[in-house]
């Protein structure tokens, strides 16, 4: 088991869809920590840390995205584990 953390931007039509509670649902099934939060136009950005494998999981579910969200692009920037956060929150 190797953790990791990443720092995630989601690129497309998905601000108004639900892709934040989309993405804080997945953490918390997932038992990853960090947060995530809306960025200027049309991007989402994500900090997380836990198992490298689970992260992974996450990443190919952020590509479906909620029902009526249309991601274009998601850039994954791998870090070291930190274990800096407790919980998985939305932030603003």
């Amino acid at each position: 088991m190797i953790k990791s953390a990443a720092h995630i931007i989601v690129k497309g039509s998905v601000q108004g869809v639900g892709f934040r509670y989309f993405v804080y649902r997945y953490a918390i099934l997932l038992n990853l920590k960090g947060w995530v939060r809306n960025l200027g136009y049309d991007q989402v950005e994500i900090e997380i840390e836990g198992e490298k494998a689970t992260i992974e999981k996450l990443v190919q579910k952020l590509w479906e995205g909620p029902r009526f969200a249309e991601v274009q692009h998601v850039q994954v920037t791998w870090a070291e584990y930190e274990g800096q956060y407790s919980s998985f929150d939305i932030t603003y």
